[in-house]
């Protein structure tokens, strides 16, 4: 065995080499690398040829290769005699016999690098590595010691377990070191350490305040070197002080119609007692509640707080329980409907906010906008004195006032021209209509409308988690269809398969269309053709002084709260009448409804 300096070039390959499969262009590049920073390192061994003057490789064909591509000119090689088998065995054992670095030696052998004045940089590039994993690598400083000399034999935990125990302190470590310490010949229970050294962490992704309140709390930003490259990793320990930023960046931003609340056991807001969560595009007269999810997240829900109503007085027939008070109960077994009461009022506001939208952007024909005008009037959420021998009165609400002054002249006469008169009728069908589940709601007239010019184009993606979880489980598997969504044993399941189908789609349950079922539709109208009334006379079927869900008429309630105003009044009398009117309601224009609808004159 000898010792020589030979040109790669005039080596040649050993047809019986054991390692034939060629080699990935990762690990190529990798010991490229190497070579062009040190060197080769271990010297090829080298045979010479029978019946020839040149020589073969024994091993190191892949170091001569990159030596070549290197473009080094000669390389030193170890010249051992030719055996046998031409060097089979030996082959063999040279690529059998062999075990990588484990990641601790590999820390040990960067760190005695860097003591030695390498930098982090060179050390990547001299063994063709991101600069990252060196960094990862070099948090095993943080590690127990007993703990790497138990990691070195082989007993290595995984890479989110060695990012929580490198985070904690030594201290920390050998305290859960001590209670959870493997016995001898056994693997150590990561999982148990890891969760022993656990600490919550807040991202400064999710954090919502700035650097000036992040300094006033205190709060440090670690780096999160095992996080994914293309996000901001930095994290902090002080939940605390977290916390407290984001509530006092809530409090500084908080909006005029806003407030801070609670969660629930569920992640959901707690909004204040009665109040009505919007899930469609809230009104100017909405109210915001702000909150700080699981995560630290600031997070907003809308919300509208109900009208005032009049109390009933006891004995009245119409309360539940009848004359005496006990409410009947009904012990019959029901099943849970398709869709539940938190869904219906979804619909209702889905539906709201499309047919607005599309009253204010889809085309409509003048005979179709007037026939929907008579539409609008009929609806239940409507209420209108007509002025007729019976009432003696004429009077309409300040909202529907706004609009037709716009049609009269200053000869007070109705002067106007198309144009006009198109937005205005708009401008009054959207305040007209509505299809919530509350006491503005117009009924079967709605749904009728909205059908007549193609709202349900403008209803939103229902496929998310907080309408699905409204829907029953035949409900739920029935949506699934026309789907490659596969109903699966748990609701949960199912429902997340849809969620996740849905992100690029949109999904609109059956029941929110607005087309009415025929049935209902029909019994409708033959009640209504039937008993329509002539004269100001109520219909056969209906409590005189009654409205058709059994709420008080406009005539009830201008007995029991006078605010009719006489026809020999001054209009002061009808001032007062609109005191009680919503201040959003009271502040908004004509102007201002086109602006947020983007309505113009055809």
């Amino acid at each position: 065995m000898q010792l020589m300096k030979v040109d790669p070039r005039a080596l040649k390959d050993n047809p019986d080499n054991t390692r034939q499969s060629k080699s990935t262009p990762q690990a190529d590049a990798l010991l490229l690398a190497t070579i062009k920073a040190v060197g080769v390192i271990q010297p090829p061994v080298i045979f010479p040829e029978a019946g020839g003057n040149g020589y073969v490789i024994e091993a190191g064909h892949r170091r001569t290769r990159m030596a070549i591509a290197a473009g080094i000119e000669e390389i030193d090689v170890i010249v051992v005699v030719a055996a046998n088998d031409n060097g089979a065995m030996r082959s063999m054992i040279e690529n059998i016999a062999r075990e990588p670095l484990n990641p601790v030696d590999q820390w040990r052998g960067i760190e005695r690098l860097v003591a030695l004045g390498w930098t982090e940089e060179a050390i990547a590039i001299a063994l063709a590595l991101p600069v990252r994993q060196i960094r990862k690598l070099r948090l095993l400083a943080n590690v127990l010691p007993a703990m790497l000399d138990h990691m070195a034999k082989g007993d290595m935990p995984s890479e989110q377990q060695l990012r929580t125990i490198s985070a904690a302190s030594l201290d920390e470590q050998k305290e859960v070191w001590k209670a959870h310490k493997p016995k001898k010949g056994d693997t150590a229970s990561w999982w148990a350490i890891a969760n022993g050294l656990t600490k919550t962490r807040m991202f400064a992704r999710d954090a919502s305040f700035g650097d000036d309140l992040r300094q006033a709390y205190g709060i440090e930003w670690a780096e999160d070197l095992f996080g994914p490259a293309d996000e901001d990793n930095r994290y902090t320990t002080n939940v605390e002080a977290f916390l407290g930023a984001q509530q006092e960046w809530m409090s500084s931003n908080l909006p005029k119609k806003g407030a801070i609340v609670e969660v629930n056991n569920w992640g959901q807001p707690q909004l204040p007692p009665k109040a009505e969560r919007i899930y469609g595009k809230p009104s100017k007269g909405d109210c915001t509640a702000m909150f700080l999810d699981r995560e630290g997240k600031v997070q907003s829900a809308h919300f509208r707080m109900p009208e005032a109503r009049q109390a009933k007085g006891k004995g009245d027939p119409t309360a539940p329980g009848g004359e005496d008070g006990n409410e009947a109960i009904d012990v019959s077994a029901k099943t849970r409907p398709d869709v539940t009461r938190n869904g219906i009022d979804m619909i209702g506001d889905f539906r709201t906010d499309a047919l607005h939208e599309a009253l204010a952007r889809a085309p409509i024909e003048d005979d179709t906008l007037m026939a929907m005008l008579v539409l609008a009037f009929a609806g239940q959420n409507v209420s209108v004195d007509s002025g007729s021998e019976v009432s003696g009165h004429l009077y309409g609400s300040r909202r529907f006032v706004r609009h037709v002054v716009r049609l009269i002249g200053e000869s007070g006469k109705l002067e106007f021209d198309m144009d006009t008169l198109r937005v205005v009728a708009r401008l009054t069908l959207i305040d007209a209509l509505s299809a919530r589940t509350n006491r503005s709601d117009s009924g079967i007239v709605v749904r009728v409308a909205g059908d007549a010019i193609g709202a349900d184009a403008y209803l939103p993606n229902m496929g998310t988690e907080e309408f699905l979880t409204c829907l029953s489980r035949p409900a739920l598997e029935a949506s699934c269809g026309g789907t490659s969504v596969v109903p699966c044993p748990r609701v949960r399941d199912t429902r997340a398969a849809l969620v996740e189908h849905f992100k690029e789609e949109r999904f609109v349950h059956q029941s929110a269309l607005f087309a009415p079922d025929d049935a209902k539709l029909a019994e409708w109208l033959a009640k209504n053709i039937e008993h329509g009334g002539e004269d100001g006379e109520a219909p056969a079927d209906e409590p005189v002084g009654g409205s058709e869900d059994g709420e008080p008429s406009v005539e009830d309630e201008a007995e029991a709260n006078p605010r009719v105003p006489e026809a020999e009044d001054d209009g002061n009398a009808a001032d007062a009448e609109h005191e009680e009117l919503d201040e959003a309601d009271a502040d908004a224009s004509a102007n201002g409804l086109e602006t947020a609808y983007g309505i113009a004159a055809e």
